[in-house]
């Protein structure tokens, strides 16, 4: 730093510099409409930058600018169609795919020792055993629904259960556009599973997804998961405990995919100081 004369002495003068360390951030699935939102809400939120976008193998989006593809100004980064190409630039991953892809986006992760945020939807039984089996050497945060009201309400379900206990019957409906591939929703299922914790219930047990003709009585311990599906509904969820005389209902209703983009935005932050585990967005939220 130059020097100052005053006075016929010299002066350093001393300042002092902040480095800003940016997260640099990939989004699988980019071109896509939660990929675009999430790719949005990085470029507007502070301490993370957009650092590559995937889209599917052949697709039109190949090659074109992620920030153009975002509705942004042009960023210069051309979307690739495999993560392993820009995989080794980048801090953490952040997945909103099909279950397939998101499974080898983790195991990718983990081998390139890259934290990922997953919010993919529909996984079964054994993908689940993959992620729990490389839980050691993965940094991700695995979530049906990334939505801070949504988290709140899988909260409240499970303090409601414990006090109302067996004396309300439950029931669980949930509506999403006629895009969604999956049914029950993830954030439906979850739900259903907190509730079913929370009373010591066997959910593979007492979970009914569906009631036609002549069902008989309603099991006391049932639980009833309910899916609609129609128009570009973003996403409503409510759970009821209907009592006699009374009926307590949560719901939620989600207005823009722009919710569950900054809570991945959130949780990709959070991650990124976190030592090597399986979390959810209860733990980003602290709300366990």
């Amino acid at each position: 730093m130059p020097p100052e004369e005053s006075g016929g002495r010299v002066i350093f003068k001393l300042e002092t510099y902040r480095r800003i360390t940016l997260i640099k951030a990939i989004v699988t699935g980019c071109a896509g409409r939660m990929g675009r939102r999430i790719a949005a809400m990085i470029d507007e939120t502070e301490g993370i930058e957009l650092f590559g976008g995937t889209d599917m193998v052949d697709g039109p989006f190949i090659g074109r600018d992620l920030g153009e593809v975002a509705g942004l100004a042009r960023k210069d980064i051309p979307i690739v169609d495999e993560l392993d190409k820009i995989i080794d630039g980048c801090d953490v991953i952040i997945d909103f795919s099909e279950p397939g892809a998101s499974l080898q986006h983790f195991i990718q992760a983990a081998e390139a020792k890259k934290a990922i945020v997953i919010g993919t939807t529909g996984f079964g039984e054994e993908r689940w055993k993959t992620f729990e089996a490389m839980a050691k050497s993965s940094r991700a945060v695995i979530a049906p629904n990334m939505s801070v009201g949504v988290n709140v309400l899988f909260r409240l379900a499970r303090e409601a259960a414990r006090i109302l206990c067996d004396d309300y019957d439950v029931e669980i409906l949930e509506m999403h556009h006629k895009a969604k591939e999956d049914s029950p929703s993830g954030t439906a299922v979850r739900l259903s599973q907190i509730v079913a914790d929370a009373l010591g219930r066997d959910l593979s047990l007492v979970g009914n997804y569906g009631r036609y003709g002549q069902t008989g009585p309603r099991p006391p311990k049932e639980i009833g998961i309910m899916t609609l599906r129609g128009g570009d509904v973003v996403g409503d969820h409510t759970l009821i405990f209907a009592g006699q005389g009374e009926r307590l209902e949560l719901t939620h209703k989600a207005g823009s995919r722009d919710n569950f983009a900054k809570g991945a935005v959130r949780a990709a932050k959070w991650v990124m100081n976190q030592p090597n585990g399986l979390y959810d967005m209860q733990d980003v939220l602290g709300l366990k």
